[in-house]
């Protein structure tokens, strides 16, 4: 698992603060327990393989949905292969739309990780410079799945 991305924390503290704030008019204390550890309680990876943009638009509703809800106490990985891979291209050889290219760009911001899978890249003859700078290149796409299961993340695939 990797820590908790301590930026997020801060933008969700500073957007709760001032969402009470303007909600109240006026300032009050409120004592909540909430999730304070170096690691997130929840952990998910999700498959990205295919290139249809009512496909990723789904993955990328899900995964905002759980930052929503869950802030900075869950992990998301999106595990892109096969088809799925050009969400993560400067030029992607599909047509991936550009709203959805953004939304991953945003969701990045907020900690969400986009993995890429070396051996799809190899049969594009891509290579890292191909890609949008935030996605990890990982030498296998499933074994990269098969090996955050091991680590305790949950699997979801459409």
């Amino acid at each position: 698992m990797q820590p908790i991305n301590k930026a997020r924390r801060r933008l969700v503290q500073w957007f709760s603060a001032a969402g009470g704030l303007f909600a109240f008019n006026e300032a009050r204390a409120h004592h909540t327990d909430t999730h304070w550890e170096d690691r997130s309680e929840h952990q998910i990876v999700y498959q990205c393989n295919k290139a249809e943009a009512e496909y990723l638009e789904h993955i990328m509703f899900s995964v905002g949905e759980l930052i929503r809800k869950h802030e900075d106490n869950v992990e998301v990985v999106v595990a892109c292969f096969g088809k799925g891979i050009h969400l993560l291209g400067k030029n992607p050889g599909r047509p991936i739309p550009k709203e959805v290219q953004e939304r991953a760009s945003s969701l990045n911001s907020y900690g969400v990780a986009f993995h890429a899978c070396g051996n799809t890249m190899k049969g594009l003859k891509w290579s890292e410079k191909d890609l949008v700078d935030y996605a990890k290149v990982v030498p296998i796409g499933v074994e990269d799945i098969m090996l955050l299961q091991e680590k305790g993340f949950s699997y979801f695939s459409w």
